[in-house]
């Protein structure tokens, strides 16, 4: 007999609809749309998923509610109220959800203009919602610089200002108001005012450049220079604000443009509104993801809820992949030109918003960040753990004199210092970076083991195929091989290599992953650069010294402590020399360097 659930899956219709998850004790878990409600519920419960959370989620489902609709896209806007309403536990999250300003032109005679958060239906209108009060001080400010308007509360109704109710106050005298209130001011010269302040608002400058520059010309003609030169300041000021506005083809207007970047945990949608060739308004909303959602999924939820939020109408919309928003909005992904330039800005603008926002994580929760690349790196290395521990392998010698190697130890992404190890080569002879390989990874572990200390759960090897072959003996030797992931990383390429593998992994370029690899790499090269190179030198100064009759080990190292270098203690005076081992001792290397350099 059927249970509950298959019944209510079962009979779920195949038209395009909203479905709704609920637990056992009635709670929304989750609601998401469909093409199909029948085939898009049913996958959920005919297989085992990837992500944990969405077999949790399934495990959790007692009932299934559903809503019906004409469209897709219907679908998809019913979808996003929903979630706004009803906040289900399993969805993305929207962030963000402040009410923003606009700015006002009051429904009355001589209408005001001013900022504001609340929309009022008295037949007022309004533009935005803006993102950031100061764009909106910004456009105010312009607008005042630009033209006079009444800043009062007053009912300037004919009747009241032909009757002397009011008196001009202070702004009418400073210049700032042309005084509409004692009749000073026509309301067909405000009105014209007020609609070229509506174009503005609109993004469109060009009638109120081509205006002020008439009025300018006429002026002059009248020989009203201070006037002109007025008018001619208004115009900087519009062509200044313009210019920091337009920044594509003024024939490209009332378009919306949308782009995503994503990571493991978080997307960031970023919007640009187009207007006569200027962007009027950028805004950047935040999802947090919960069942593993594709860009596709996140980009189409944020579309929706961006157009609703921002009260947008735009019949063309830019994005970097194809989705379907029904036959009223027209999608356009770019491939070139003015539209690919502003696809790809606005790209710029998600990105550096998600890395200043992993910045700020990074100072204020830095045990969030770190967990986020760890889980990064999980994923991209395909590791069955999170590496917290990772070491790393680096060879320096010179045609095989002095071979040394590094360990380097990395925990939670840092450097650990006090963990880091030197080995010089005992058992090789020569030139032989996979020998030497092999030597230091047994070495390593074996006394892992010995004391009985944490193993890492990565290991890195600086080379290609042949040193992680060489390192992978010594796992076997040791019978860890399948109990420490271990990569290769070759260089100039930066290629990931696996055991058994002939073919690499490659990496993005800016992934938080292969920088990390590379700071491990850096770093194991540094350390065991810096080891060979003074081994090396002690091994010059050793060798010299030791030729020197009557100079025994002890009064060598002094040496060296004191003069750091052969060539410092073969140009010493006998004084200096002296004052370290002794008259007799430095008589004998005087005598030496002499007979050195008359030998040359």
């Amino acid at each position: 007999m059927l249970s509950s659930l298959e019944l209510q899956i079962q009979t779920l219709p195949d038209n395009p609809g909203v479905y709704q998850y609920y637990d056992k004790d009635g709670k929304i878990l989750y609601v998401g749309k469909a093409k199909n409600l029948k085939k898009r519920v049913s996958s959920y419960f005919n297989k085992v998923h990837d992500n944990a959370k969405t077999n949790v989620l399934v495990k959790k489902i007692v009932s299934i509610k559903h809503i019906v609709v004409p469209t897709e896209t219907d679908a998809l806007l019913l979808e996003n109220n929903l979630i706004k309403t009803l906040q289900p536990r399993y969805n993305v999250l929207l962030r963000d959800d402040k009410t923003y300003p606009w700015i006002c032109i009051k429904n009355e005679r001589f209408p005001r203009i001013f900022s504001t958060r609340k929309m009022i239906k008295d037949g007022s209108e309004y533009f935005g919602p803006y993102t950031s009060f100061k764009t909106v001080h910004t456009i105010l400010d312009l607008v005042k610089e630009l033209y006079p308007l009444r800043t009062c509360n007053f009912d300037l109704s004919k009747a009241n200002i032909d009757s002397g109710k009011f008196k001009v106050c202070l702004e009418y005298h400073i210049g700032n108001c042309k005084g509409p209130c004692e009749g000073y001011e026509s309301i067909t010269n405000y009105e014209k005012q007020v609609q070229a302040i509506r174009e503005i608002l609109k993004g469109n400058f060009k009638e109120s450049l081509k205006e002020f520059k008439k009025l300018m010309t006429d002026l002059a003609v009248e020989m009203k220079f201070e006037e002109a030169q007025k008018i001619k300041e208004k115009i900087e000021v519009l062509e200044n604000y313009q210019a920091k506005s337009t920044i594509l083809n003024p024939k490209m207007s009332n378009i919306d443009v949308f782009s995503i970047v994503s990571d493991e945990s978080m997307a960031y949608v970023n919007f640009l509104q187009i207007s006569y060739g200027a962007i009027v308004r950028s805004h950047t909303l935040e999802l947090k993801k919960k069942l593993e959602e594709t860009d596709e999924e996140l980009l189409e939820l944020a579309v929706v809820e961006l157009r609703e939020r921002f009260h947008l109408n735009s019949k063309e919309i830019i994005l970097p992949f194809e989705l379907d928003f029904g036959d009223k909005i027209k999608v356009t992904v770019p491939q070139l030109g003015d539209k690919k330039q502003i696809l790809e800005l606005s790209q710029r603008n998600a990105k550096y918003y998600r890395l200043d926002q992993l910045k700020q994580i990074q100072i204020v929760d830095p045990d969030r960040h770190t967990n986020r690349i760890m889980a990064q790196m999980q994923k991209d290395l395909r590791l069955s753990v999170e590496p917290r521990h990772i070491e790393c392998f680096d060879n320096s010698n010179i045609q095989g004199t002095n071979p040394v190697s590094a360990c380097v130890v990395f925990k939670d992404g840092k450097p650990s210092k006090k963990d880091y190890r030197h080995f010089n080569i005992k058992t090789v002879e020569g030139p032989n970076d996979f020998a030497s390989m092999e030597e230091v990874v047994y070495r390593r572990y074996k006394r892992l083991l010995d004391e009985n200390e944490p193993l890492p759960q990565l290991i890195i090897i600086d080379g290609g195929k042949g040193q992680l072959s060489s390192a992978l003996k010594s796992l076997d030797e040791l019978g860890l091989r399948g109990k420490i992931a271990i990569i290769g990383i070759a260089k100039r390429l930066e290629e990931i290599f696996y055991p058994g593998d002939s073919v690499p992994l490659y990496l993005d370029k800016k992934s938080e992953t292969l920088k990390t690899i590379q700071h491990l790499r850096n770093e194991a090269h540094r350390f065991g650069i810096t080891f060979h190179r003074d081994k090396r030198s002690k091994a010059a100064i050793q060798t010299s010294i030791e030729l020197i009759p009557g100079i025994g080990e002890k009064t060598m190292i002094t040496l060296i402590k004191h003069f750091k270098s052969v060539k410092r203690l073969s140009k010493a005076t006998e004084n200096e020399i002296s004052e370290v081992v002794g008259l007799s001792k430095a008589k004998k290397i005087i005598e030496f360097y002499k007979e050195s350099n008359s030998s040359k």
